[in-house]
């Protein structure tokens, strides 16, 4: 039986004086009350549980959407701190620039179903090379892409350069790759992609409004980073001088023609990027070099001829 029915029945029952009963049966109210109240409780735990699972859940899914539109340097870092003010710092970065070679004219023959499809497409790809080599995706400019090394995290200068070097190299044959996919589909007859490459100080940091800000960088070394990829050849990486002097010991380089370019008083030396240099003898690296972008099986037989008749191996 139920103890608060003994209790009840005991308040009924003739062993106690009417005093006594009158005691009982407030004792019983106010049990009843408090079981009231807590059950109310309960009630209130259990909608507050649920509001605040469903809040967390929330909270979970518009953390993953927000990562998507920041690099995971940058999304760490606004999460790791107290205070997100507007503030920056000077830092010696090493900046990459790229651009498709005449996207507009190949917006212009696409639909837009397919133009999204390619953009989305490269831009995931080109993106996920970024990533793998630490890079920090500063932003894209419709075809246009930013990325820098050195912020929030730094490997030492020449580590930064020679990875975003690197990244570059990985990139073009990535886009050599997208173009056959394309072009054999159809979609494009052309998918060519310049990039640009400098090392120096900006202004890296918060820059905007209390109301809404950017982390990116700002400076004359930057838009050099700009101008070189303007300047470069499609498919080609070009390098300023700053960027050559510290990653040279790791690339096969060719030395340009100064170049004059818009909003820089002085002429600038560039290096065109041939190849990284790698563990191949001598010989082996002169044939890799010289078959870059050759696709055709009779152009590959032809040059192969060539280069093996340039060569003077041992006998």
């Amino acid at each position: 039986m139920d103890k608060l029915n003994i209790v009840e029945e005991l308040a009924s029952s003739d062993r106690l004086n009417e005093e006594d009963r009158g005691a009982v049966k407030r004792l019983i109210s106010e049990y009843q009350k408090i079981l009231r109240r807590h059950e109310k409780i309960i009630r209130k735990s259990d909608r507050i549980s649920y509001e605040l699972k469903a809040q967390k859940d929330r909270l979970e899914s518009l953390s993953d959407r927000l990562s998507r539109y920041l690099s995971p340097q940058i999304y760490n870092m606004i999460f790791s701190e107290e205070n997100t003010e507007i503030k920056s710092k000077r830092k010696k970065l090493t900046i990459f620039f790229s651009d498709i070679k005449d996207f507009t004219a190949t917006t212009e023959s696409l639909e837009s179903e397919e133009l999204t499809n390619l953009l989305n497409d490269y831009l995931t790809q080109m993106s996920e090379i970024a990533l793998e080599h630490g890079a920090t995706i500063d932003k894209y400019i419709g075809d246009a892409i930013v990325i820098f090394f050195g912020d929030p995290e730094s490997h030492g200068y020449r580590e930064d350069a020679k990875r975003c070097v690197e990244m570059a190299f990985e990139m073009k044959d990535r886009v050599a790759e997208i173009e056959r996919k394309y072009v054999d589909d159809g979609i494009i007859e052309s998918f060519k992609v310049r990039m640009g490459i400098n090392t120096g100080y900006v202004t890296v940091g918060n820059f905007g409004s209390e109301k809404r800000m950017d982390y990116t960088i700002i400076g004359a070394n930057a838009n050099l980073a700009s101008r070189l990829e303007s300047a470069a050849e499609p498919n080609t990486i070009l390098l300023s001088h700053e960027t050559y002097s510290l990653v040279k010991d790791h690339i096969n380089a060719t030395q340009q023609e100064p170049v004059s370019l818009k909003g820089i008083s002085k002429q600038i030396v560039t290096y065109r990027v041939d190849s990284l240099k790698s563990n191949l003898p001598e010989e082996l690296e002169v044939i890799k070099n010289g078959l870059q972008d050759i696709h055709s099986k009779d152009a590959i037989i032809e040059k192969l001829e060539q280069i093996l008749s340039e060569l003077k191996l041992p006998e």
